[in-house]
């Protein structure tokens, strides 16, 4: 079984040479991305039906970034061109037998006359009817407009850019003011919002984590190292590179571009024993890493999905499984394949649902601190007040609830956050500040909503 980077979007030098001086028009403000009306007036050139534009964003766009790259866009003229030959659009012509890397690009009507009009450098700086360049009109029009002045969304052109302004604006400041990072998780770094989706192996040694991994690239990777013995002397996270090679856990820690930085916190003992093995591999580059590491075990009486299947180099010996034993097998190993290729496609809301939560619990720790800091007397008594706030926590937690309506299932484990409590003086927390409670609840009842909707398919 292999996973293979799906051939659509793959195109011959010639028809990449049209397709990047068509994506520069479409990109007027050339930040490399095409956006929502961006993308609908460029589109509207295929004279296209709207029902066919909109599945031709909802597969090119299939990760919900909210804008095409250069390599989405590539996909959009493919199924634009393969839509004016007839044929009917669907994600099933992804794994058709349509040889993507001759399909001719499509018809455009009108886009010559805007790809001279580019070329021609008299055209960029031409005065309105006012006598006003483009650049001044616009100017003007920020200085004297009556919309709100909230405008750090505005020029915002995928979600995840969006959940970093709005982390950094709204959701970070409340974190850092009642040391959220102490209690529940470290504070959010840009790598994080950036880093690709990942895929976590966990095992006992030699249940055949490595052996997974080697199957799923067909080849080795640096580092490698299987044996019957114990192999468990080390956390190894893979990933793409522009060669093979090892990096220690210490450097790769320190990279500020990569979404390790966090275990730093772990200290020099655990990342003396993580390292990182990168190396040229479509199948990284395209799907992300697969990771096994330390990470959150799931804690759910909830029955998780089991797969069964064979990932050794080896095929299916029908002879100890029978034939229905190796047709379960190989139905199972699709399956996970299938829902292995489906990660990146559902990182973004997956992404999004984190941000929620995290965001909800930040609130419900804000409260739990303001309302422990507005217990302490004023003078005398403050450590015989703050043992007794710890040793009665859950009453605490259940006046928290009741004063600010809070649905209990939100509130952090009571033995947990007693543990870290004790190491702090309820004395120096801050007071509850209901501005800073405002923005998180303003962003999820609004910044959020309209993020989505205003990245979302243009044709919707």
């Amino acid at each position: 079984m292999e996973i293979e980077a799906p051939r659509i979007g793959s195109c011959s030098k010639e028809h990449q040479k049209i397709y990047k001086e068509w994506f520069d028009v479409a990109d007027s403000d050339n930040d490399g991305r095409v956006t929502g009306n961006n993308a609908i007036s460029f589109l509207s050139m295929s004279n296209l039906s709207r029902q066919e534009l909109k599945q031709v964003w909802a597969i090119a766009d299939s990760k919900r970034q909210g804008y095409l790259g250069f390599k989405e866009f590539v996909i959009a003229m493919q199924l634009v061109s393969l839509v004016q030959d007839g044929n009917e659009l669907s994600h099933d012509i992804l794994m058709g037998d349509v040889d993507f890397e001759n399909v001719k690009p499509p018809k455009m009507e009108g886009l010559d006359e805007l790809i001279q009009k580019k070329k021609d450098p008299s055209n960029s700086s031409k005065p309105d009817s006012d006598g006003n360049s483009p650049r001044q009109a616009s100017i003007t029009t920020q200085w004297f407009s009556s919309k709100p002045s909230k405008r750090y969304l505005s020029n915002v052109t995928s979600i995840q850019d969006g959940l970093k302004k709005l982390y950094t604006r709204k959701l970070k400041p409340l974190e850092v003011t009642y040391c959220f990072n102490d209690f529940v998780s470290p504070l959010l770094t840009n790598s994080d919002f950036d880093a690709k989706p990942m895929v976590m192996l966990l095992g006992q040694y030699s249940t055949g984590k490595t052996t997974f991994s080697k199957h799923m690239l067909k080849c080795s990777y640096p580092g490698v190292r299987i044996g019957p013995e114990p192999t468990t002397d080390r956390f190894v996270v893979v990933m793409s590179g522009t060669d093979e090679r090892s990096v220690p856990g210490n450097t790769i820690a320190v990279h500020a571009d990569m979404p390790f930085t966090g275990l730093n916190s772990f200290g020099t003992a655990f990342l003396s024993k993580f390292e990182c093995s990168q190396m040229p591999h479509p199948l990284m580059r395209i799907y992300g890493a697969l990771m096994w590491s330390l990470g959150k075990v799931l804690n759910t009486p909830e029955v998780v999905r089991v797969y069964i299947g064979s990932f050794n180099e080896k095929p299916v010996n029908e002879g100890f499984t029978g034939p229905i034993g190796k047709a379960l097998f190989e139905k199972e190993q699709e399956d996970l394949l299938t829902d292995l290729k489906d990660i990146p496609k559902k990182a973004c809301d997956r992404r999004i649902n984190e941000f929620v939560k995290r965001a909800r619990a930040a609130k419900i720790h804000a409260y739990i601190v303001g309302h422990l800091k507005k217990e302490m007397p004023t003078f005398i008594g403050k450590a015989k007040t703050q043992q007794r706030l710890t040793d009665n926590l859950e009453e605490e937690f259940v006046k928290v609830q009741r004063d600010y309506h809070l649905p209990p299932g939100d509130f952090p484990d009571v033995e947990n956050f007693k543990e870290v409590l004790r190491g702090y003086s309820f004395d120096r927390f801050e007071k509850l500040k209901p501005k800073m409670i405002q923005d998180v609840d303003e962003m999820l009842g609004y910044d959020i909503p309209n993020l989505l909707k205003t990245l979302r398919n243009p044709y919707d």
